[in-house]
């Protein structure tokens, strides 16, 4: 140990207090303003603090990692957040400084571990972005003293832009001392207001706690006192079975057994996108050890000092996984990393609570040291570190729960993360103040990321299943599934349900067994005539419509988005349960098929409908002239169109009518009548059945469809 560690660790932790959360259920008006003052000032001298550990203008402006802006970038960027934010919201009405708002506005740098930037910018001087900093600060006091306020302070309220910037800048207090962890040693100083840890030692022994089966409920009221992310609201129920997990956070001396046995080259314990990270970064060991003369050293926030074994491993999810398969391998058992569900099952069998005695009893909320501490240092229930010390990886990748929704002012918070490419992490950090400390929070990063995290592991037999993440973007596909299952504009009825209503009425008494919707697209009217029938199939050509229905019915959320203007989009969601659906999946199949070549299995249907179908096939008149073979006699033939005839689809040659024949205008009408005579009659006359497809949030698609009806005769 050198002089200066020796010194360091030997001094006092100083740290900045900052207050632990916000209550937005205030009632004293004045009382609210000094707290938020309060939870702003001591957050923005705290930022500020943590970048006087920079020595040197170098240290500025050369990035710690390839995958990231210099520091200075998030220096001035929290500041420029709170701008933006201001703005959307009207609280006001003029930048301060466009020119650095331009340079410091867009903060999402997540990238693949193999995409090098190499583009160099010219960042202002430091003394400038400080100044800029200043006006900041006092703009945002000097709201938060006499800016009109009503009480309690919520998503629609302008006042939640003020909440949102501070735990922005949260954030990036803990995302910015890994990047300054991640700086050139030479480049950093240690500071008396960040002080480690001085417990090191020796790795306890790790053991397995039994977590008994039960349930979870998450989700975030959206009258909640607290502030919270967009994916932390809406609602998610499941049961976790039994399993165990270890008692302790994972510690670097129970990595080392990892580290030693050659756990880095060997290609069974890594996954693809593992081993292709470790074999570009050429990854030994973990990032933040260091090897010297006399053993392993590790690299903290801004020093070296020696092996603490007993503190947490500090990984990313690959090097995680990876231990976990050599443990398997090493114990026999179902060794992984913990879900998300069995995270808080984990955290309710500790029985751990937020208290409000000081300082708290977990390494969270800067209450204790700058750096983590000892494994078994802070004891909850029977584990230790439930919450604090360092994140822990789950399995999950970060997906939205039930009624999900964007927060206007910040609407690509969390969406870009609902890739599968983006895995939760729980618990919080030394350093996780605010937000970021709740048990509730759901951050979410790159496997390939470091954050103040490392894992522990669990022995279940449940097998991991990802759920839903992805967002439906297809043109095409999404149109449909807002037309089917989306909201009803300009008065206009959901146009599935309005024919399926209209079949079953022209059914009647007559028999219910089974039902066929011809072109269902993504299923709508599938699963409402299935409300009346025993049997419903729905067949469609396109298996990216049919994939709609198949997850719907299989319980499944289904998200898409809905284009606002140009590349703005809303974030939408639809399940089966949402529109009284539920008790009809049991009675629904979906195939892909022809509808001119429909194979032998599709036939004995008491219904067929085929919405809005004939003028999309290439061959109508083959489909016309032997539908009939797929239905009962007594059964109900619907049709509907509005017949847009277009070569694109259909072959001029082909088309049933819309074109002078023998001098006279032949209608699509006239060959259906035609066609269908030798084996239907008509159910009473034509109708025109109104429908509205929403192609942006002000440009619609009005139409008719005539819909006619036929039963079959013989």
């Amino acid at each position: 140990m050198n002089r200066v560690e020796a010194t360091l660790l030997n001094t006092p932790p100083a740290l900045v207090a900052l207050p632990r959360r916000l209550d937005l259920h205030a009632s004293d008006p004045q009382d609210f303003r000094q707290r938020l003052r309060d939870y702003f000032v001591q957050t923005f001298d705290a930022y500020e603090s943590l970048f006087r550990t920079l020595a040197g203008d170098a240290a500025w402006v050369e990035k710690p990692i390839t995958l990231r802006h210099p520091l200075i970038f998030y220096y001035g960027h929290t500041a420029t957040f709170f701008v933006n934010k201001l703005l959307l919201t009207r609280l006001i009405t003029e930048r301060i400084d466009p020119q650095l708002e331009s340079i410091f506005a867009v903060g999402v740098d997540e990238m693949s571990w193999d995409d090098l930037d190499a583009a160099h910018y010219d960042w202002p001087p430091v003394a400038r972005v400080q100044a800029y900093r200043d006006r900041v600060r006092a703009l945002v006091t000097g709201l938060i003293d006499n800016a009109p306020l009503s009480l309690p302070v919520n998503w629609e309220n302008p006042w939640w832009a003020i909440v949102m910037g501070v735990e922005h800048e949260r954030i990036h207090l803990e995302t910015s001392s890994v990047l300054i962890r991640q700086q050139r040693l030479e480049w950093v100083r240690p500071q008396p207001g960040w002080p480690l840890c001085p417990d090191r030692g020796a790795a306890p022994p790790n053991t397995l706690v039994d977590v008994p089966a039960g349930p979870v409920a998450l989700g975030k009221p959206f009258d909640s006192e607290h502030y919270g992310w967009d994916n932390e609201y809406g609602r998610h129920a499941a049961e976790v079975p039994a399993f165990q997990a270890s008692r302790l956070l994972v510690s670097n001396g129970e990595f080392l057994e990892f580290v030693t046995a050659g756990g880095y080259a060997h290609d069974a314990f890594w996954d693809d996108e593992g081993r292709r990270w470790r074999d570009f970064a050429q990854a030994m060991h973990p990032t933040f050890w260091v090897q010297g003369h006399d053993g392993w050293r590790l690299r903290a926030m801004t020093q070296e000092v020696a092996m603490p074994w007993n503190w947490p491993v500090e990984v990313n999810c690959l090097e995680a996984r990876a231990f976990c398969r050599w443990k398997a391998q090493q114990s026999g058992q179902p060794v992984r990393l913990p879900t998300e569900d069995e995270w808080h099952r984990v955290l309710a069998t500790s029985g751990w609570h937020l208290q409000d005695a000081r300082p708290v009893d977990a390494n969270l909320y800067l209450e204790h040291w700058a750096s983590a501490c000892p494994v078994d240092r802070f004891a909850h229930g029977p584990f230790c570190d439930a919450v604090g010390n360092v994140w822990q990886w789950t399995e999950t990748p970060t997906y939205p729960f039930e009624g999900f929704r964007t927060h206007p002012i910040y609407d690509d918070f969390t969406t870009p993360t609902f890739d599968d490419r983006h895995n939760l992490i729980k618990g919080g950090s030394w350093i996780a103040t605010g937000n970021e400390a709740e048990p509730e929070s759901r951050y979410a990063f790159r496997r390939h990321f470091f954050q103040h995290a490392g894992f522990r592991y669990v022995v279940a037999k449940a097998p991991v299943r990802p759920p839903a993440s992805h967002y439906e973007t297809d043109d095409l596909v999404t149109q449909y599934m807002e037309f089917h299952y989306g909201a009803e504009y300009h008065g206009v009825p959901n146009f599935p349900k309005a024919l399926a209503k209209i079949a079953v009425e022209a059914v009647g008494h007559g028999p219910r067994r089974r039902a066929m919707d011809l072109g269902c697209a993504v299923g709508r009217a599938v699963f409402e005539l299935a409300r009346h029938f025993d049997e419903v199939v729905g067949v469609d050509f396109s298996a990216r419509f049919i994939d709609q229905g198949v997850a719907l019915a299989r319980g499944d959320t289904v998200r898409y988005t809905a284009v606002e203007e140009g590349e703005l989009v809303e974030y939408k969601a639809v399940k089966l349960d949402d529109l009284g659906l539920q008790g009809t999946a049991a009675r629904v199949q979906f195939w892909q098929g022809d509808a001119c070549n429909l194979k032998p299995q599709f036939g004995g249907y008491d219904l067929i409908l085929a919405a809005n179908l004939i003028d999309r096939l290439y061959d109508p008149a083959k489909f016309v002239t032997t539908i009939h073979e797929r239905l009962n006699v007594g059964g109900v033939l619907m049709i509907t169109s509005p017949y847009t005839w277009l070569a694109e689809h259909t072959a001029r040659d082909q088309w049933l009518g819309g074109f002078k024949k023998d001098g006279e205008s032949w209608r699509t009408l006239d060959a259906l009548r035609a066609l269908l005579g030798p084996h239907f009659e008509p159910l009473g006359a034509p109708r025109d059945v109104p429908f509205v497809i929403r192609e942006t949030a002000r440009k619609f698609q009005h139409t008719l469809a005539q819909a006619t009806l036929w039963r079959r005769v013989r």
